[in-house]
């Protein structure tokens, strides 16, 4: 795996930088998944332009709502919206980074990357029908390991979440039970579980709480050096979370302006693909024409200037062709 360097994450929710430039500030709101990427590009894009963005890490539904009613320059979600959506709320959507979803753990004594599950056992845990860590199944994926019969602490999102919609998409492809019985959204009602807000609250729920199972982007796991699973792939083989994991998965997209660039990346079919990829996206408002150009502007420069940082902080940049996709549908739209 590729080694994971120190992420640059400031803790407070709101980012806001203080030299301001000519074009002042920028504001979006939104999805969690990519806060530390977007904080890191913000600080970058400040230092090089004087421009300071303002980014609220809400959650993907939040930045929705938020975006929906025009309260900022762009809403963030990890969940692609369908053109319908779009279409009925003047709305315009395109991918700004790629990454991985991933469970953690905090079961005494299991470090990071050494407890197998798999789709079955993912599902059946985050229903209820499994209760224990030393459950049959999870036993016959792990045979040389004790686990001990502890009762499972399950934890999940409590917000609107794009981490959501992306691990319950994952599930509702990979497992009947869960399609038929919870399905898949932002939002959820969950059959087990305490919730946490952002992935921020999920982490810290699974760092402080013994014999627990959440779901976070990969940034946050490392961030709060919670131990990852691996995870059974459609190829059927244990995977661990990395870049080129993450990479293997994104390759796999066909992203496609004429439908807003709305994919999922679950459960892709490459032979090392991390089966929880997916992309997140920006939210921009068709009539918003001088925000917009502002908002594409650090977005272009964080394609042109971001691709290296975005590696660092385990996230996949967008490939060549799909950038020069987003800039040829960001001039279609009179955004340049």
């Amino acid at each position: 795996m590729r080694k994971v360097f120190t992420l640059i994450v400031v803790s407070a929710i709101a980012l806001s930088f203080s030299v301001a430039g000519a074009e002042g500030m920028l504001n979006g709101a939104g999805a969690s998944f990519p806060y530390p990427v977007y904080s890191a590009w913000a600080y970058a894009y400040n230092k090089a332009t004087g421009v300071k963005l303002n980014y609220q890490s809400i959650g993907s539904g939040g930045g929705i709502r938020q975006i929906t009613s025009r309260t900022v320059d762009f809403g963030a979600s990890d969940a692609p919206l369908p053109p319908e959506q779009l279409n009925k709320d003047n709305l315009l959507q395109f991918p700004a980074v790629m990454g991985g979803v991933v469970l953690v753990v905090n079961i005494p004594e299991v470090k990071a990357g050494v407890l197998k599950l798999d789709s079955e056992a993912v599902c059946k845990v985050y229903l209820g029908d499994i209760k224990y860590w030393d459950d049959k199944k999870i036993k016959e994926l792990n045979p040389q390991m004790h686990l001990p019969h502890n009762e499972i602490s399950v934890v999940h999102r409590s917000d609107g979440s794009g981490t959501t919609a992306i691990f319950t998409n994952y599930l509702s492809g990979a497992c009947a039970d869960w399609k038929t019985r919870v399905g898949a959204g932002t939002s959820v009602k969950w059959p087990v579980g305490i919730g946490g807000k952002g992935n921020e609250g999920v982490a810290n729920y699974v760092k402080r709480a013994q014999y627990s199972i959440g779901y976070v982007e990969f940034a946050y796991a490392e961030q709060n050096k919670l131990a990852y699973t691996l995870l059974k792939n459609p190829a059927g083989r244990f995977i661990a979370p990395s870049f080129d994991t993450f990479e293997d998965a994104a390759a796999t997209g066909d992203f496609n302006p004429k439908n807003h660039f709305n994919l999922w990346l679950v459960n892709a079919p490459g032979k090392n693909a991390w089966p929880i990829a997916g992309a997140t996206f920006i939210l921009l408002a068709k009539e918003k024409k001088d925000s917009n150009i502002r908002t594409v502007k650090f977005y272009d420069w964080a394609f042109k200037n971001g691709d290296n940082k975005a590696k660092e902080l385990i996230y996949v940049p967008l490939p060549k062709s799909l950038k020069e996709k987003i800039r040829a549908y960001w001039k279609a739209n009179g955004i340049h």
